[in-house]
């Protein structure tokens, strides 16, 4: 089993800012990870949100050089984690640059109500546009490892009765039929500490974050997390899921919790009712140590 030493874990986009705040909020998220292992550090970008501008803003004001980052990981397709990738890639200026995803990420990804709508990576973003400026796609379904103590998900397995998507999404199969897209390309990041147990870094959890902790686990061998940090999609959630949701966290052996995004505020207030001082709403400028 490989662990980090430390990590540094930074919100550099996210719905919402605090009063008085300096940074520019947006609908996304976007985290940037300093890992260390060995005398070794690797900066890694997860999510990119939608607004570049406003994501390079917040990078300046947290002296955060984009030059320094060494891959990007990609959690789902959606807009709001994905636009302006390419222009991250430009400001980056490197080449063959790792982008770790799934490799259905590049579908197409819609919408129907209240009107016809792609919601997937916009055309500006491609393959081809990401490739053609310095990114090379590591594109796989299983557990990727970023660096020892660093990994991916890979598709998340799902087991629990009362988790879904939280959004009517379709797509179009190679039969040309329109389905129900069940997110498979959801993918979250996992660091684990010898001391502190796991942290799990999510995007939007449309695979369900309980799902996804639990998977985590059994990919591990590990029981407890130190954190969870992202978003649960639980925005439109009924509260029937929201109180399963809760409970079942409730369940797991977790140190802190720091939900935002697309969690929804009804299920912000049930995570503080339960955790208490174990939870804190996320927003752009948060800073997370974790260290063995």
């Amino acid at each position: 089993m490989e662990y980090l030493d430390k990590i540094i874990i930074t919100v550099i986009a996210e719905d919402s800012v605090l009063y008085e705040s300096p940074y520019w909020g947006q609908h996304g998220i976007s985290f940037y990870l300093e890992a260390f292992k060995d005398k070794i550090k690797s900066n890694i970008l997860v999510d990119v949100a939608q607004n570049s501008q406003a994501l390079l803003y917040n990078m300046k004001l947290l002296s955060i050089d984009p030059c320094s980052i060494d891959a990007i990981v990609l959690t789902h397709c959606h807009y709001d984690h994905t636009q302006g990738v390419v222009e991250i890639l430009r400001a980056i200026g490197k080449k063959d640059l790792p982008i770790i995803a799934h490799p259905d990420i590049f579908r197409l990804n819609f919408i129907t109500s209240p009107y016809l709508r792609h919601v997937g990576i916009m055309s500006g973003d491609s393959k081809k546009m990401i490739e053609e400026n310095g990114g090379t796609l590591y594109l796989t379904d299983e557990s990727f490892t970023i660096m020892p103590g660093l990994i991916t998900t890979g598709e998340v397995f799902r087991q629990t009765n009362f988790e879904e998507v939280g959004i009517p999404l379709k797509t179009i199969s190679n039969e040309n039929k329109i389905v129900e897209d069940i997110m498979k390309d959801d993918i979250s990041v996992v660091a684990s500490l010898k001391d502190q147990g796991m942290i799990v870094i999510t995007g939007c959890s449309h695979a369900g974050i309980v799902n996804i902790l639990k998977h985590s686990s059994k990919l591990l061998g590990l029981k407890k997390f130190r954190a969870i940090l992202g978003g649960f999609h639980l925005i439109e959630a009924s509260r029937d899921r929201i109180d399963k949701t809760v409970e079942a966290l409730s369940l797991l052996d977790i140190d802190f919790i720091s939900a935002g995004h697309c969690t929804g505020f009804e299920a912000q207030v049930a995570l503080y009712e339960k955790f208490k001082n174990k939870f804190l709403p996320l927003h752009t400028g948060l800073k997370f140590i974790y260290e063995n």
